[in-house]
Parts: C-alpha cells; structure tokens; sequence
C-alpha cells in the first residue's frame, strides 16, 4: 500500500475508456463548442489497461470504475470487463449516461460487471433533454435501471447533479421515485470540472440546502463510512432502509480522503479530477515496461502527490485565478 504526502492510500482506480458521449451534456460538454476526439489507435488498448491495473494491483488499488465520455460506446466494451472481472479486484463498476442500458445490461452482467452508477439528473423530459443536448425521453433511462435491478447490477446507484436554477425544486421527486424503486440515489453539489461548464459558486446548491429541505419530507438516519476515503455522506430511509448520499465537494471538500487515480482513454495518468497536467502511462505501456516498471513509475507519482485544489477553489476564486482543467468527458466521474 503507498501513500501520497498526505497520508492518502492508493485504493481506487477510474479508466475513461473513450471521450465520445451520445450526449452534449452542458455539465461537461456545451453547445456551440468544437472538440477534438481522440483517434482509435490513440487510445488504449483492452491488453493495455488490463495489463496496466494488474501491475496496480499490488500497490492497493481494490476498486476500478470504467468511465467516459460515455463507456458504453467503446466498442466489445464487454471484453474489457470480462479481463478486468478476471483479476483479483473487490469492486469492478460502470458510470453511464443509461442511454443504452436497457440492451446492454444483461450483457455487461454476463461479462462480469459487478454493479453501475447511472447519471441522470432530471426526471422531466424538457429539463433533461435541455441538458443533455438533444431530445431524451427520461422513460429512456428508467428503462435501463429496470432492466440493471432485473440482471443483478446492484446496487444500481443514480448519480443528481444539483444547480441551482435548474433542478434543485426536483430533489424532493428524485429522492421519493428513486426510494420507491429502491434504488440508492447521490445528490452531488455542481463542481467546475473542465473549463466549459458555466461555473459560477451562486450555481452551487449546497448539500446543507439539500439535506435541509429532503430532511422536511423523509426521515433519514446517517451510516457510517463504508472504508476510509469514501466521498458521499450517507443516509438511510428509516422505513424502508433504501440508501441516499450527499457529495459536497465544494462546500465541504474532502481532498485529505481521496484515494482516486485516474486514467484517460489516451493514457494519461491524473492525480485528481482538476489536475492540469496527466503523466505519460501509454509511451512506457507501449515500450514493453514491466509490471515492476509500472509500479515504480506509479509509486513516484503517488508519494509525491500534493492535489487539493477542492480544499483551494475559495482561496483561488478570491485572488481570481482559473486554473486549467481538463473537460469531464475526458476524464469521467
């Protein structure tokens, strides 16, 4: 197990495995802005990224996360599960959009995916499909979670990004519709991820106002942390004891508890999800490096990382500096 400056341990790793979404989600990808996608052979291979989180292995990584853009888009992404379901990992999970989840989750099951997170963050029609950039059905998605509970992809978690102004007068409808499905719902204060998604702190609808007003409606009981490290605050349905969480990662950032490493399509390494600068892991997977030599590349940047931008954004914004970082669809959540 190594630490980082901080103390924080090596235990979660998430791979993008492509930068393209059926979705212009304005979170991380707003109209009226040009992209640059990565080619095919740009990014990893399937034997690349499994070869790359064996050699983690020994280093603690216990949890990978296949992230986007929108993972279920890469092509066989199957495959990819299935040889990452044959190491020695205690969580393999998925974040999708659910835009293809209804055909793809008895698939994604039978390949060895242990549970999935679903982003959606609306159930009217008009808001979400405004959202997203194109005209969605939110039955669409629901559909899909349907079919991930049938399959067995539990817990299904649903991923609510809150901005204020646009759908904080729903978290009372989420939390009541997700109860009675029984599935576990985060509510996520809106982060200035990427550089593109319109930020603003007005625009952050804070946890404590969430917790407040859900708090009027439900009777919730907290639960304690599941391992050191896990971001969301969380609660339970006393009557029925469905799970719901919080992640205030702007009002009450938890940079000394991140264990997360991050791995883009194109094969750079990121030490946090506002890092500007990613570390080169395709050159030496393509060199021929062995799982030795990955290791050491990866403990150097570990012991030496000092990332807590969420612990500074206050402090930035007062002496009006922006720093660069990379856009959500490269990166995933």
């Amino acid at each position: 197990m190594i630490k980082d400056r901080l103390g924080r341990e090596l235990r979660d790793l998430r791979i993008s495995v492509t930068d393209r979404c059926n979705f212009r989600c304005s979170f991380c990808m707003p109209e009226g802005e040009e992209y640059q996608f990565f080619r095919r052979d740009e990014m990893l291979t399937f034997e690349e990224i499994q070869r790359f989180v064996r050699a983690l292995i020994p280093l603690g990584v216990k949890k990978v996360r296949l992230t986007g853009g929108e993972p279920l888009l890469r092509r066989d992404i199957q495959r990819l599960i299935s040889m990452l379901s044959s190491l020695p990992l205690e969580d393999l999970s998925l974040t999708t959009n659910g835009f293809l989840l209804k055909e793809k989750a008895r698939l994604l099951k039978s390949s060895g995916l242990k549970r999935i997170t679903v982003s959606l963050h609306s159930l009217r029609d008009k808001v979400f499909s405004e959202l997203v950039g194109r005209e969605v059905k939110v039955s669409w998605i629901i559909e899909g979670i349907e079919e991930a509970l049938r399959v067995g992809l539990e817990p299904v978690k649903v991923n609510v990004c809150v901005v204020k102004g646009v759908n904080e007068d729903e978290i009372v409808d989420i939390a009541r519709f997700f109860k009675d499905m029984g599935v576990v719902v985060r509510f996520i204060e809106f982060m200035d991820v990427g550089n593109l998604n319109h930020w603003s702190l007005e625009r952050v609808f804070s946890v404590r106002e969430m917790f407040q007003i859900l708090s009027e409606h439900f009777d919730l009981e907290p639960l304690e942390k599941s391992y050191r490290g896990e971001v969301a605050e969380r609660y339970k349905h006393r009557d029925c004891g469905v799970e719901i969480g919080f992640i205030s990662s702007v009002t009450q950032p938890f940079c000394g508890e991140c264990n997360r490493l991050r791995l883009t399509a194109e094969g750079k390494l990121l030490t946090c999800l506002f890092a500007q600068d990613g570390y080169d892991v395709k050159s030496l997977l393509r060199s021929g490096a062995e799982e030795e030599k990955i290791r050491e590349f990866v403990t150097r940047i570990w012991s030496e990382r000092e990332d807590r931008y969420s612990e500074r954004r206050l402090e930035l914004l007062k002496r009006g500096i922006i720093p660069r970082k990379p856009e959500m669809f490269k990166v995933g959540g």
